[in-house]
């Protein structure tokens, strides 16, 4: 997977149960002012930051750029965890779970859903070999999904456990 650069034109979704939906994982979300430089931001604005546990957004970052970097946070090993800062790094079994996650993850804001997420997700530039992310979370994503269960992040039926990897 690949990235390109962000379609200003994608409607933003609302970011207002952030706080919410990651304070479950120990997350802080700080909101900074618009226009303002987002700490954090490997790839700048208006895409989210992260150091250490806070989740830096402005109104105008896209909720799939948030959750991509919080679900870094969430699969990460503790070690990487506790030294965060900008980069999160990983290997590709890693960033394939992200992906994943931020989709199941989707479910939990009104009005986005997977079908949404995948949609933001391709519009940004995202790119999988099957041509789309929902084509690849519905056909191809079996390895995610297993590595994600794997390490107590999704239950078996694929929901989330709300809890951090471990090891």
């Amino acid at each position: 997977m690949t990235r390109s650069t962000h379609d200003p034109k994608a409607k933003a979704a609302d970011l207002s149960a952030l706080p919410a939906v990651l304070s479950r994982y120990g997350l802080a979300v700080k909101t900074v002012a618009d226009g303002d430089a987002i700490p954090g931001s490997f790839w700048g604005p208006p895409e989210a930051g992260i150091i250490g546990s806070d989740l830096f957004v402005r109104q105008d970052t896209p909720l799939h750029s948030a959750l991509h970097e919080a679900c870094h946070f969430i699969c990460m090993d503790p070690a990487r965890r506790a030294r965060l800062h900008t980069d999160a790094g990983g290997d590709y079994a890693e960033e394939d779970a992200v992906c994943y996650l931020q989709v199941v993850l989707a479910g939990a804001f009104p009005g986005v859903g997977c079908a949404r997420m995948c949609a933001d997700m391709d519009a940004w530039g995202y790119t999988f070999r099957l041509g789309s992310a929902q084509a690849w979370f519905e056909q191809d994503a079996e390895d995610a999904l297993v590595w994600l269960i794997r390490h107590g992040i999704l239950g078996s039926d694929g929901t989330p456990t709300w809890t951090l990897r471990q090891c």
